[in-house]
């Protein structure tokens, strides 16, 4: 198996970020927005590049709850990450993850266990529809 499973599942790109579901787990609607500029840290970012990012999460998470019915997620950035580019991960959460907890540490597991588990033709179906409906949501309709 490939360690990119969503290498092209974009869902938008702008001039300071590119948004996309995570390229090795198939949780739909598990979203990143990472930095086109080489930034590792939220205070690098320039004023108009801190605005961009501001409404671009606004307005991903708006449709994550909105259109994909994602009511509750977890944000969660790390400045040491081996790819040294700033990158936000915008993690769903849905009921069939109570069973490794509600708080941070219970993301690792759910995470393994979609990588374990979820790697089929429903879920990669599922990935990549909701990444096609969030890139025309994004796209649009207005902040």
């Amino acid at each position: 198996m490939t360690d990119q499973l969503f290498p092209n599942e974009k869902i938008i790109i702008t001039e300071y970020f590119d948004v996309h579901q995570d390229w090795a787990v198939p949780i739909p609607g598990f979203f990143i927005i990472a930095s086109r500029k080489g930034r590792v840290s939220l205070n690098e970012f320039a004023d108009n590049e801190a605005s961009e990012f501001f409404a671009l999460l606004r307005k991903l998470r708006k449709g994550m709850k909105d259109v994909l019915g994602i009511e509750n997620v977890c944000l969660f950035q790390d400045e040491a990450t081996h790819h040294r580019l700033f990158h936000l991960w915008i993690f769903p959460r849905y009921p069939w993850m109570d069973e490794f907890g509600t708080r941070i540490e219970s993301i690792r597991p759910a995470i393994e266990h979609a990588k374990q588990n979820m790697v089929n033709e429903k879920a990669l179906r599922e990935v990549k529809d909701m990444v096609k409906t969030m890139g025309e949501y994004m796209r649009n309709f207005p902040s």
